[in-house]
């Protein structure tokens, strides 16, 4: 079935799914990654005698990437303070600094600095800003206006590029060495954070298929249809509005996307095109026509939605098309099942069998199905 990550959430849970969400193992916050706040733990404050190392500029010759200085100076990334310079829609070039195992969150950033778009900047012309070649740009005399997330706020012993060619710092101290024009949220959320919204929680990732939405329209439609409410002190204003949608076809396919094995789909019998599949070994065998033909009848006088696969085929395709088409119950009707008076009853999801005296069958599959949509 559907499973929402909460009860507030919109979004069905698929290894295949579009959306990057993360939830709370222990509350209920949820979001999708690009609107996820993020929970900072800052080092402990200076003491009053307290000193630490002189910043050193040491030598990482062709070596650009995080994971390449990380491997050189056998310094983890999480004591890297990654630069990237990004493009305003207003032509403006900005540098994010973010922690070296982290990663930008371009919405955060771009509602940061109040802009429409931001995209990276083009290596060229970053150097030709900066006069410093891609991969070792730094943030101490950066000639860029800079925003910092908050993780790098008061990092020390950190490693950064040195705005020279093949060279890096160490011992790097935010608060000694460069002060940034802001801090701010800046980083996508990953699995083992902190929860924003609780204490004891940490945050868990998963992948999602969006298959509802709600949309907040504000006052720009009932401004214009002059649609109004009084408020406390009888003053006439617009109505708030919002609206919301779920995408039916997304639903089936979340549907799938969970209820499925390496034979084909599971429908669940809510949803299920098809509760029952009526499956003759041979329908041109007169007696299992009949039986058939009889079974499909008295299903369908049920209430029961069944198929009947009536087909010319080999049993082996007709076995592998009713588990590629995944409906919930099988009855196959056999020579050697009706030599006993029985037809054999098949659960999709699990594979289970047994034999149904034929007279017995069609009640049977029509409890099945009643406790199935009760449950």
């Amino acid at each position: 079935m559907i499973l929402p990550i909460t009860r507030r959430d919109r979004t069905a849970l698929a290894e295949s799914g579009e959306d990057a969400i993360v939830s709370c193992n222990k509350c209920e916050y949820a979001a999708n990654v690009q609107k996820a706040e993020v929970k900072v733990s800052r080092p402990p404050g200076r003491g009053l005698n307290e000193s630490f190392p002189e910043l050193q500029k040491v030598s990482t010759p062709g070596k650009k990437s995080v994971a390449e200085v990380s491997e050189y100076l056998k310094i983890a990334r999480e004591n890297f303070i990654k630069t990237l310079v990004y493009k305003t829609d207003q032509n403006e070039l900005v540098a994010a600094l973010v922690r070296g195992d982290h990663e930008i969150n371009e919405l955060k950033l771009q509602s940061v600095l109040g802009c429409g778009a931001v995209v990276l900047a083009d290596p060229a012309e970053v150097e030709g800003e900066t006069q410093v070649a891609a991969g070792f740009l730094g943030p101490i005399g950066l000639r860029l206006r800079t925003i910092a997330d908050l993780s790098i706020q008061g990092m020390r012993a950190a490693v950064a590029g040195a705005n020279e060619a093949d060279f890096h710092y160490i011992e790097v101290d935010q608060e000694r060495d460069f002060t940034p024009n802001a801090f701010a949220d800046l980083r996508l959320p990953v699995a083992g954070d902190s929860c924003p919204r609780c204490d004891e929680g940490l945050l868990e990732s998963y992948r999602g298929i969006e298959v509802g939405q709600v949309f907040y329209l504000g006052t720009k439609y009932s401004a214009s249809l002059g649609a109004t409410y009084l408020d406390a002190e009888g003053r006439e204003r617009p109505i708030e509005m919002g609206c919301y949608g779920i995408g039916i076809s997304r639903l089936i396919a979340a549907a799938i996307e969970q209820n499925n094995d390496a034979n084909g789909i599971i429908w669940p019998f809510s949803i299920a095109p098809f509760q029952v599949l009526l499956l003759p070994i041979n329908y041109k065998d007169k007696a299992i026509q009949e039986v058939s033909d009889r079974l499909y009848q008295e299903l369908q006088k049920g209430g029961i939605e069944a198929l009947l696969d009536d087909r010319d085929e080999r049993p082996g395709v007709k076995f592998k098309d009713a588990d590629l088409i995944g409906v919930p119950l099988r009855l196959t009707v056999g020579a050697k099942g009706l030599e006993k008076n029985c037809v054999e009853l098949r659960w999709r999801r699990d594979g289970k069998t047994e034999e149904v005296p034929l007279g017995e069958a069609s009640k049977k599959v029509y409890s099945i199905i009643t406790q199935a949509l009760q449950a």
